[in-house]
């Protein structure tokens, strides 16, 4: 499976998510590789630091940033069981590109009502792609919702006949996520990440449950 993580919206948490569902399906035996097509490149500077800590490598982070990264990902990708693209924050080639290859598009959003869900430039290139991939699929992702509020369930029910769909699961804004990504680790590898871990399990598996 190809997951693309991609929003206009910057600090929506796609590396974030990018790289904890790759640890959770490398724990669970997959071979999992990121594609960091961000210019920006954090999940390369993750994958520095903890190479840096001297941490067991968890799964393969290469760069392609590139306008046609549809082209150069199977090469790339050959032998991978789940490959995940984190995207850059803006539309543009690079973002078309991880579209024509992907699989299955996650658009991080956050439980916000001033951030809007998905951008509508976001939503309209997903609908020109679709002239050519009508089996490409997508679903929103609240990520990063704010404890002991109602805002998250709110936007939910909001969403619950939105194109794309919005998955149930949800991930919390846990203080977890920063502790762990300042060395390298997940959150999993960090005292506080019991709860963080958890919501990217379930996420993790109710994305499985969306493979053919």
């Amino acid at each position: 499976m190809i997951v693309a993580l991609l929003n206009q919206k910057g600090g929506v948490g796609k590396t974030t998510l990018a790289l904890h569902l790759a640890g959770r399906w490398a724990a669970l035996g997959a071979r999992v590789l990121v594609v960091d097509a961000d210019p920006q490149a954090s999940a390369l500077d993750w994958s520095a630091e903890r190479a840096r800590e001297g941490l067991k490598r968890l799964f393969g982070v290469v760069g392609l940033p590139r306008d046609l990264l549809h082209l150069d990902l199977p090469e790339a990708a050959k032998g991978c069981d789940r490959v995940l693209i984190d995207g850059p924050p803006r539309m543009g080639v690079i973002t078309r590109s991880a579209l024509l290859a992907a699989e299955l598009v996650l658009i991080p959003a956050t439980p916000s009502p001033l951030d809007g869900w998905a951008s509508a430039e976001m939503l309209r290139l997903l609908t020109e792609v679709r002239v050519y991939r009508p089996d490409l699929a997508a679903r929103l992702v609240l990520n990063r919702c704010a404890a002991r509020t109602v805002i998250a369930r709110e936007t939910a029910a909001d969403l619950a006949d939105h194109d794309p769909p919005v998955l149930s699961s949800r991930v919390g804004q846990r203080i977890a996520f920063a502790d762990a990504a300042r060395s390298g680790r997940l959150a999993d590898e960090v005292p506080t990440g019991a709860i963080a871990a958890q919501e990217i399990a379930a996420l993790a598996t109710e994305i499985d449950g969306l493979a053919p």
